[in-house]
């Protein structure tokens, strides 16, 4: 019985962070193109180390621990709302709050497929990763897999990004995500153990590249 509800918790992570759910993520880049577009990522492997910063010390590393805190706060309504708040809160630049705005409301919506009572707290809104952990600590598949989870979709979204640009083909592209392994399970264990009071961020070429995304001439993505 055990393995059977694993098995469940596995598919539903696999569902929900997949391409094919509905929450729009291959609309953002996150700043990427415009890193793309000033010459900071130019191949696999620029696009590698830009991932591994994000990761470890960006915008990627805070999602995580947002997210591990959401999900132990999924049953505790004011807990998970100053979670909700301090997400909206740290998003850097106005497209980088629409795309995590966005993303957790469509993700919210999607996921009433799996009906929780208990997430009636948050409402239709909440930042992505609250949303994601919220759910993922409600039907719980477990933290660390939920972990890992999101930020391979995170990183394998990236890449989607990077292929659209030009920057790697789709080879070379999984190069880099089987290239990111380690590091995702690194900061997915690192993560878990984690509080709030490890957030922080020193990825600033990132953070002014996601600025900067909101000028930039003719852009193919909305972040």
């Amino acid at each position: 019985m055990a393995e059977h509800a694993d098995t469940r918790a596995l598919l539903r992570l696999v569902t929900w962070l997949s391409p094919a759910f509905p929450v729009g993520s291959f609309s953002y880049s996150g700043g990427l193109e415009q890193a793309v577009q000033d010459g900071l990522v130019r191949n696999a492997g620029d696009l590698q180390l830009w991932l591994e910063t994000l990761l470890r010390c960006g915008t990627a590393w805070n999602d995580a621990l947002l997210l591990a805190e959401s999900y132990r706060s999924h049953d505790d309504p004011p807990a998970l709302q100053v979670v909700g708040d301090l997400a909206e809160a740290l998003a850097g630049s106005r497209e980088r709050h629409l795309e995590t705005m966005l993303l957790g409301e469509a993700f919210l919506a999607a996921a009433r497929h799996w009906p929780q009572p208990e997430l009636e707290a948050l409402g239709g809104a909440a930042a992505y990763p609250v949303a994601v952990g919220a759910v993922a600590g409600a039907h719980r598949t477990g933290l660390e897999p939920a972990l890992a989870a999101y930020l391979n979709a995170t990183a394998s979204n990236a890449v989607s990004v990077a292929i659209r640009c030009g920057v790697t083909g789709q080879r070379d592209g999984v190069g880099v995500l089987a290239g990111l392994e380690e590091t995702i399970s690194a900061v997915a264990a690192c993560a878990a153990r984690g509080s709030l009071d490890d957030l922080g961020s020193a990825a600033i070429m990132a953070d002014i590249a996601s600025l900067r995304h909101e000028t930039l001439h003719s852009r193919l993505f909305r972040s």
